[in-house]
């Protein structure tokens, strides 16, 4: 055992450069295995770390934890393959958190990196996002077996009330009937988002590479994107409550808080950090470092400690027991 200690005492303190002021300093027991000499110059003095290097081993232990937390998911769902048409979409919609705390941890790892590199990475999240929010309203549909190509509305729930809020009462009628072609338009209104995020984009990407991209251009993304992807929530919002009674088993409210809390977090803290940097608020202190990426790496650090909250919470709203038999043993008990 002691052995052990040992070599993974000195295997953590091999990349530190940093030497050990004395053989004394060494835990109990290391010294009785190892020389002093052989492990002089190789630890780490965890005092003498700075507050940028704490923050980025934190990020990464954050990454980690939350790559852990998804695989377990994923792992578990993988063994209790027996629905795979929920199960696929379920398995997309949970590597969302690991997805954005690896493509936010490897901007911090290029915090110098240019303008149009965090772009790139920030799209990267968004259309998984797109992605991600189609799958939900697809698993929504499975739940309740209905086609998504047919629109087909049991008679049972035809007829139903949907009630709209402002500003949604500018374009829609306060109060709507449920049919075929008001299924139809809350599909749309999902799907509208899948499309518009990769195109934009592919847009900013392709401005900045011609040089074109003036803040105000800018400005007209963000809020193009953020109408787009609130539309699209909004509807799942909709959905959920027109088939509220049909989904309850499901515990939908719960799959979809998951979603929206990362998209909310990930959207108007950054948006937050904007208007910081607008104010004079973020400021850059090193002539290296320009205060936009000072932004997109605080940007990063938040996601990537974020998303172990989100993973964690994964686990329990899309967990495996619908399809492992837990969740009918539970019922099965209490009826009993």
């Amino acid at each position: 055992m002691e052995t052990r200690e040992a070599l993974v005492y000195t295997l953590i303190h091999l990349t530190s450069g940093k030497a050990a002021a004395s053989f004394r300093d060494l835990p109990a027991g290391i010294g009785r295995i190892c020389p002093a000499g052989s492990l002089q110059g190789t630890m780490m003095d965890l005092t003498q770390l700075k507050p940028p290097q704490i923050t980025f081993y934190c990020s990464a232990f954050s990454v980690v934890i939350t790559v852990y937390l998804t695989i377990q998911l994923v792992s578990q769902h993988l063994f209790h393959w027996k629905n795979p048409k929920e199960q696929k979409a379920i398995l997309v919609i949970v590597l969302m958190a690991p997805i954005y705390a690896v493509v936010s941890f490897i901007g911090l790892l290029d915090v110098k990196g240019s303008e149009i590199f965090f772009l790139f990475l920030e799209s990267i999240k968004e259309c998984y996002e797109a992605l991600v929010i189609a799958k939900f309203l697809a698993l929504m549909y499975s739940y309740l077996n209905i086609s998504m190509s047919k629109f087909i509305v049991p008679d049972g729930i035809k007829g139903r009330e949907i009630h709209h809020t402002f500003p949604m009462t500018l374009f829609q009628p306060h109060v709507v009937r449920l049919d075929h072609r008001t299924l139809r338009l809350l599909k749309y209104w999902t799907w509208q988002f899948v499309v518009i995020r990769p195109v934009c984009s592919i847009l900013m990407i392709a401005l900045q590479l011609i040089g074109f991209y003036p803040s105000w251009l800018s400005w007209s993304f963000t809020i193009v994107l953020n109408c787009s992807v609130s539309l699209a929530l909004y509807s799942l919002v909709i959905f959920y409550h027109v088939f509220a009674k049909e989904l309850a088993p499901h515990n939908p409210l719960a799959k979809f808080l998951c979603i929206k809390g990362i998209v909310f977090f990930c959207f108007w803290q950054g948006i937050v950090l904007d208007i910081f940097v607008a104010m004079g608020i973020i400021k850059s202190h090193h002539f290296w470092l320009e205060v936009e990426q000072i932004q997109e790496a605080i940007q990063n650090v938040l996601v990537c400690v974020e998303m172990v909250i989100f993973a964690a919470v994964q686990k329990n709203a899309y967990h495996v027991g619908p399809y492992s038999g837990e969740t009918k043993k539970k019922l099965d008990k209490k009826t009993k």
